[in-house]
C-alpha cells in the first residue's frame, strides 16, 4: 500500500524549500541539489505545480521559480490531488470500475471512512506548518 507517491513527496519538499527561501527566485537545479531530487524528475513536478497555480516561473539566466501563493494556504491534500489524484488507501477496483465483489466486500465501507479521515488530516497540514516544524 502506498499512500503517497514519490511525486507528492518531491512536490511537498520542493514547495517547502521555496517557502523557506521565499525572498528570491530559486532555480530547479538549486532545489534539486538541496533536496536530493533528480533534476529531470523535479522539472516535471515543477511544471505540474506551475500549471496548478502553486508556483510562478521566470525564464532566463536570472530566472527560476517562486511560490505563487501564501504557504499558509497551501494544503498538503491539494498538492496530493495535483500530483496523484484523490487520496487513496487501496487500489480497490470499486474506485475505477465495478468490482465483482462490491456487494460483499467487507472492507469497502471501512476503506472509504479511512480515506476520508486521512484526507481530512492532510487538509490540516500546510507548507507553512511543515517548515515551522
Amino acid at each position: 500500500m502506498k499512500l503517497l507517491t514519490k511525486d507528492s513527496d518531491y512536490a511537498v519538499r520542493a514547495l517547502c524549500a521555496l517557502a523557506g527561501d521565499s525572498d528570491r527566485l530559486l532555480s530547479v537545479r538549486e532545489i534539486a541539489a538541496a533536496q536530493g531530487i533528480p533534476y529531470q524528475y523535479l522539472r516535471k513536478i515543477i511544471q505540474k505545480l506551475i500549471q496548478a497555480g502553486f508556483l510562478t516561473a521566470k525564464e532566463g539566466g536570472s530566472g527560476g521559480v517562486m511560490l505563487a501563493a501564501d504557504p499558509v494556504k497551501m494544503k498538503v491534500v491539494d498538492i496530493i490531488r495535483v500530483m496523484q489524484g484523490e487520496v487513496q488507501v487501496s487500489d480497490c477496483l470499486f474506485k475505477k470500475k465495478v468490482c465483482a465483489n462490491r456487494n460483499e466486500c467487507v472492507l469497502r465501507r471501512n476503506l472509504l471512512r479511512i480515506e476520508k479521515l486521512v484526507e481530512k488530516e492532510f487538509g490540516k497540514i500546510t507548507i507553512a506548518g511543515l517548515i515551522k516544524g
